[in-house]
């Protein structure tokens, strides 16, 4: 009975932590910029490019740093 109960405290733990089907999270699709020239260092001039290009935001990826703007798939 021991075994029963603690693997039962492992479930509703797991459920309290959030592990499980996710509801309500966002998914998010991502484009390199075509606009955007030279490395990328602030994500708010990045987004304001990405805006050009028709998305509502992007931000600075990469070991290049290069540009890759975001929107909601």
């Amino acid at each position: 009975m021991e075994r029963f109960a603690d693997v039962f405290l492992v479930f509703v733990l797991a459920m309290l932590m959030g592990i499980g089907p996710m509801v309500g999270e966002a998914r998010f699709c991502e484009s390199q910029s075509l606009r955007f020239k030279g490395p990328c260092v602030s994500d708010t001039n990045c987004a304001s490019v990405c805006h050009t290009e028709g998305f509502p935001g992007g931000d600075c990826r990469g070991f290049r740093r290069r540009c890759f703007c975001t929107k909601p798939c």
